[in-house]
């Protein structure tokens, strides 16, 4: 690739993720911004006032956070056999298997969450943080284990068969082994299932009845707001959760390589 090639690829990427952020930033500080002016006429910081005013947005900002890591890791405990099994094996009837494991995506989930909201209600784990939990499986599994299983895809059972030789166990072999090779698939798996676990706000209603207070809770009726600089707040702290949990998660994963190397 040619240098100016580079040049329009990153200038494309600046316009494309960089500016849109920018632009919010500025406008959640802007006063007075009307068109046709090209700069905002004044600066006022009220509409982050608005924002840190709610007396629920600590406590919706933790919320959040904890069940989506919550979500992530669930998704890895029951994804990565799973998709090690479909990647590495035939078992009989693996194509409905596959089917199965991505139904959530083509039903709807709001049809679904209403019979499960019976079952959580059984179960008592309605309006908890663990009903909110699960719930947050359905739409995240399928995409969970379809990138984890598109990593394994990419590795030979050699590998496996390699540390068994050198005397180590299956465990130690998958743990030591094959997952520092799937680093990048497990990245990708975790932060975009983050991302569908931060936006969902019907499911989060439902199932938590109002008790469970997460960012999409509080972010809707600020959406509705005429304040547009209120709204742009929100909205940057809505994109920041993503951001910090990705160094959380490359924190986590770097450790793990680190650990891998001495066991």
């Amino acid at each position: 690739m040619n240098k100016s090639r580079k040049t329009l690829l990153a200038a494309l990427l600046l316009l494309l993720f960089v500016a849109p952020v920018l632009f919010l930033f500025v406008r959640s500080i802007a006063f007075g911004w009307r068109f046709p002016d090209i700069v905002p006429s004044a600066f006022s910081m009220r509409g982050w006032e608005a924002v840190w005013s709610d007396p629920q947005l600590i406590q919706a900002l933790g919320s959040t956070m904890a069940i989506g890591t919550a979500v992530v890791l669930l998704n890895y405990l029951l994804a990565l056999p799973a998709a090690y099994a479909l990647s590495h094996y035939e078992p009989r009837g693996k194509a409905v298997m596959e089917t199965i494991i991505m139904l959530p995506i083509f039903v709807p989930v709001l049809a679904v969450a209403m019979g499960l909201h019976l079952f959580m209600i059984r179960i008592g784990a309605a309006d908890s943080w663990i009903g909110v939990v699960l719930i947050h499986m359905l739409p995240t599994l399928p995409y969970a284990v379809r990138i984890l299983k598109s990593g394994f895809d990419r590795l030979q059972t050699d590998w496996m068969w390699q540390g068994r030789t050198l005397g180590m166990s299956p465990v130690r072999t998958f743990f030591s082994l094959m997952l520092p090779m799937m680093l990048p698939s497990l990245r990708s798996c975790g932060i975009l299932v983050f991302v569908i676990s931060l936006s969902q706000y019907v499911l989060t209603a439902i199932i938590g009845g109002g008790r469970v207070t997460t960012l999409p809770i509080l972010y809707f009726p600020f959406f509705s707001s005429a304040d547009e600089a209120v709204t742009a707040a929100f909205t940057m702290l809505f994109a920041i959760l993503p951001i910090a949990f990705l160094l959380l998660l490359e924190a986590a994963l770097y450790a793990y390589t680190k650990w891998s190397k001495t066991v």
